[in-house]
């Protein structure tokens, strides 16, 4: 599972870290997505520098910086209740 895989990564990392040096110490490690792959450093590439204090916030950053490479069905729900004013979405079905 990604969650943990990006766990993983993040766990031995000397705390506080920054975007750069996770870049610089996981950056060529590569990450299995849903559709795909990429590397960490070009999840993190496009974030601003930002420092992390602990390995949790490192590895949900991280798991958000995704691409949509990580979505198996973009746009797609099938717990998500159509938005208010949405005038698109299914014909609700009593069971």
């Amino acid at each position: 599972m990604l969650h943990e895989r990006i766990g993983e990564l993040v766990a031995d990392q000397e705390y506080p870290a920054t975007t750069g040096d996770l870049i610089d110490a996981h950056g060529d490690r590569s990450l299995e997505l849903q559709n795909g792959s990429e590397t960490v450093g070009e999840a993190l590439a496009h974030l601003p520098e930002e420092r992390f204090d602990s390995p949790e916030e490192a590895r949900d950053t991280l798991y958000a910086a995704v691409s949509g490479k990580a979505i198996g069905r973009p746009g797609y729900s099938d717990r998500d209740p159509t938005p208010p004013g949405s005038r698109e979405g299914p014909e609700p079905v009593s069971f």
